[in-house]
């Protein structure tokens, strides 16, 4: 039977496996032609194998302090494995539309063909669309001036299910002849499964805007994670990496070591895959998310998957953890998947108030892990394993899995 946390100021909702591999690449590398002016591959024309031999030093020198770094699980293909593809529209001169990605560090934007970590599919859907926008008189957004209509296009791709959801972000919800347009791309582009035009209406940064209008389908995709199913919607975190994250998951189950008699508790839960996933395994998963979006897809995806034993509340996940303090429950695994900015002294104290036997931090960020890990180390948790995942080839980022016992 659950047994549901009364939180101050939060409510309670209820609620193929891939090869463990190192890579073993070729030394032949084909180089992006514009890696030089986009700057998003900064290993661009490196070999992959020296690549990951980087990446474990950059991981034993920030890390190995606290723990034993493990070998680094790289890709067997480490090219086109992006599932979410932006793309931004602008002029060359002549007035020629281009499509591609803001310059590192600027808002200049770099004219994209085919980028060799985008999923191949995403990158010919965007070619369409740039092709049918003068057809269409679909007029470009100009940041400077706040003029024009299509701001960015994203692409989102389930690897596994085959499904492809378009997202148009527009500055108005009036856009010329949609159904025809999304009548056109769909012929070129038939395995198109929903569009959905997004309203940034806002001079902001953000790509996204809050309200979506779905134009064909079903308004989000379906993709599997570890023999479960999770729905994706236009602004929900989702791995970019499914290869990658199949293998980040399995190794965090395996570290967490449940039984079945584990009260689990998944902090900065998102849509519920850590949670759903660790569910199989756990007695209970008390699951917790600030974005109420999330909220309520995790809770469709734990329905869908028939997944009793989890249960979602909308609240700041320090707060979470200081009531389940207050009222003497109890947590004998944390999962936890911070920003890259980390976790925050808070977040661990409420955390260490529990006194998890196991806390398994995913970081994306080793420097921001490194600073959590004294914290840890300085409040009786040791890095028992610490395992690099490479799941952004090409680029400096790196993602690592990390067991914290209490001693």
């Amino acid at each position: 039977m659950e047994k549901k946390i009364t939180i101050k100021n939060g409510t309670g909702i209820n609620r193929q496996k891939t090869a463990r591999t190192t890579a073993q690449p070729t030394d032949s590398v084909p180089v992006c032609p514009v890696h030089k002016k986009c700057g998003g591959c900064c290993y661009q024309g490196t070999p992959y194998k020296k690549q990951l031999s980087l990446k474990q030093r950059q991981a034993a020198m920030l890390l190995g302090k606290y723990g034993e770094v493990l070998p680094i699980i790289g890709m067997k293909d480490p090219y086109h494995y992006r599932n979410k593809v932006h793309a931004v529209f602008s002029f060359e001169k002549g007035g020629h539309i281009i499509a591609g990605t803001y310059q590192e560090g600027t808002h200049k934007v770099v004219s994209v063909e085919s980028c060799l970590i985008d999923d191949e599919k995403s990158d010919a859907i965007i070619r369409t669309i740039r092709s049918l926008l003068k057809s269409f008189k679909i007029k470009i957004y100009d940041e400077d001036t706040g003029y024009g209509l299509l701001r960015h296009v994203l692409i989102r791709r389930g690897f596994t299910s085959g499904e492809i959801m378009v997202i148009l972000v527009a500055a108005s919800p009036v856009f010329p002849s949609k159904n025809n347009f999304v009548k056109a791309l769909r012929k070129e582009h038939p395995d198109i499964t929903t569009v959905v035009l997004n309203i940034n209406d806002q001079r902001t940064s953000m790509i996204l805007g809050e309200k979506n209008i779905t134009l064909y389908g079903k308004g989000f995709i379906v993709d599997s994670l570890c023999g479960h199913t999770f729905a994706i919607s236009p602004s929900a975190f989702y791995q970019v990496n499914p290869v990658q994250t199949e293998i980040l998951y399995q190794t965090a189950m395996a570290y967490a070591g449940l039984t079945g008699r584990e009260i689990v508790v998944d902090a900065y839960c998102g849509i519920g895959t850590i949670g759903i996933i660790a569910a199989d395994k756990a007695k209970e998963v008390i699951a917790v998310e600030l974005n109420p979006a999330a909220v309520r897809d995790a809770r469709n995806n734990a329905r869908h998957n028939k997944t009793g034993n989890i249960i979602f509340y909308q609240n700041d996940a320090t707060r979470f953890l200081n009531s389940m303090q207050e009222q003497k429950a109890r947590a004998d695994v944390i999962f936890m998947d911070p920003p890259r900015a980390g976790s925050t002294e808070s977040f661990m104290e409420s955390a260490i108030s529990l006194k998890p036997k196991h806390i398994v931090y995913i970081s994306c960020n080793p420097e921001t892990l490194a600073r959590d890990l004294a914290y840890f180390k300085q409040h009786q948790y040791r890095a028992e394993k610490i395992q690099p995942v490479d799941m952004f080839p090409f680029t400096d980022h790196l993602e690592t899995i990390c067991l914290l016992s209490k001693l």
